[in-house]
């Protein structure tokens, strides 16, 4: 071969593995790393006193047996801590790959992202009324007009919520044997729990229901979970696919989030799973491993109320790349444009703060006390995020680029404990991350 020849192939080599390397060094400098807190300009002994200092608190207040924090900053996550035990017998210390329950953290990591996607590709229309979406709301007259826009924001008037659980279950705490079996069957295949499984028709049963329940004349900021129930379906329908598989293919295998998922007793995880509450109505034990909530669990566990489970790192994933408006790892999930339509409040003149979907901060939530605001006072108003009734949050700052995740399980060993709302554990443990930023 000639020499020239040869020069040609090192500098077409050369170049090649030039692009390469670039590549390779933009997509990690997208992707989350490990870092400490002062190499992004945060007083490292300060967060550790603060939040050892508020986590210990809350752990002897049985705010929860045990949570993890899990902080990023301009892509580094700068704090990963785990606290406390599994339950308050303290045998299973938390750990950080532990997976938990999300509850409503699940509204902004399973339909949500589908739902952002579907937008881009021109099938939903916010401003459409939402009976494009679910047809059987032509019909009602209370409904037919409610827009996909105002739903999102809840802001359409819709109940809040409806406990389907009553429906399977008789007033002597049995349940009812047209609605639960304990086997498997032809038309009992929709699994709530380890041996309990709902007829499949009973779903339709939840849909006649949402497109009966009451509207308010006054449209105002109402949040309502009823929709949420509806978002697979939606889904499904509009993209020929599975709910699960959809968003799994589209964003969590991609990502690398792969402890995202529903039923995670399915899916053979090595993390261990966090328990969640003592059921002593429906199922009759200790929840773990299948969904709490009682609606998407008669949903089979597949919901958009709720229904995921996660790691924190695996959410932080999801949140950087909302953060980033739609990008992560040098891929783009999602336009610009729509997340930060998303992500925008929707009615600040009728005092609603939510997004789309999203939770927003209140609206003069700068100018609040700890004990006041939501979340921390410290929380700029381009950020976003969602609370979780298991005691779940999840929370991205464009601003300060900072993401931040915090899960426990407070609701065990029943849902009354309520200290992680009494003491503001969640936003106070945020607020120690602002205070932390060195001028």
């Amino acid at each position: 071969m000639k020499k020239s020849n040869y020069t040609t192939i090192i500098i077409l080599l050369s170049i090649f593995f030039s692009v390469q390397i670039l590549s390779a060094q933009i997509s990690n400098s997208e992707t989350l790393s490990y870092d400490v807190p002062s190499s992004v300009g945060m007083d490292s002994l300060f967060i550790q006193s603060k939040v050892d200092s508020i986590m210990t608190m809350a752990i002897k207040e049985e705010a929860f047996p045990g949570a993890q924090v899990l902080v990023a900053k301009n892509n580094k996550i700068i704090f990963h801590k785990a606290y406390g035990f599994h339950t308050y017998d303290s045998l299973q210390p938390v750990g950080l790959t532990d997976i938990y329950d999300l509850a409503s953290v699940t509204k902004i990591m399973g339909p949500l992202p589908a739902l952002m996607k579907l937008h881009d590709e021109g099938k939903v229309d916010l401003d459409a009324p939402f009976s494009t979406l679910w047809p059987k709301w032509k019909n009602r007259k209370d409904k037919k007009e409610l827009t996909i826009r105002e739903v999102f924001a809840h802001q359409a008037g819709l109940v809040p919520y409806i406990i389907f659980l009553q429906e399977v279950m008789k007033k002597n705490g049995s349940v009812k044997n047209r609605f639960v079996r304990l086997e498997p069957s032809r038309r009992f295949n929709t699994r709530a729990y380890e041996n309990i499984y709902i007829k499949d028709r009973f779903r339709n049963k939840i849909y006649r229901k949402i497109n009966s329940s009451k509207v308010s004349d006054i449209k105002k900021y109402k949040y309502s979970g009823l929709t949420f129930l509806l978002y697979p379906e939606i889904i499904s329908r509009l993209t020929n696919m599975d709910y699960e598989t959809y968003v799994t293919q589209n964003f969590y295998a991609p990502l690398g989030a792969t402890t995202l998922g529903f039923n995670p007793k399915n899916k053979n995880y090595p993390n261990k799973i966090i328990p969640t509450e003592i059921d002593t109505l429906f199922r009759h034990e200790l929840t773990k491993n299948w969904v709490h909530d009682e609606n998407a669990a008669l949903m089979g566990g597949v919901s958009g109320n709720a229904g995921l489970f996660a790691s924190a790192t695996d959410l932080a994933k999801m949140m950087q790349m909302y953060m980033n408006y739609g990008t992560y790892g040098g891929k783009r999930y999602l336009s610009e444009t729509t997340v930060k339509e998303f992500t925008k409040v929707q009615y600040p003149e009728n005092e609603n703060r939510r997004g789309l979907i999203f939770d927003k901060p209140e609206i003069n939530n700068q100018e609040l006390t700890l004990a006041d605001s939501y979340p921390a006072p410290s929380a700029g108003p381009d950020s976003f995020g969602h609370s979780g009734f298991t005691g779940t949050f999840v929370w991205a700052d464009p601003k300060t680029q900072m993401v931040y995740i915090f899960l426990s399980n407070r609701v065990y060993p029943s849902r009354s404990h309520a200290n992680i709302y009494k003491f503001n554990i969640r936003s106070a443990v945020q607020q120690v991350f602002y205070d932390a930023i060195i001028d």
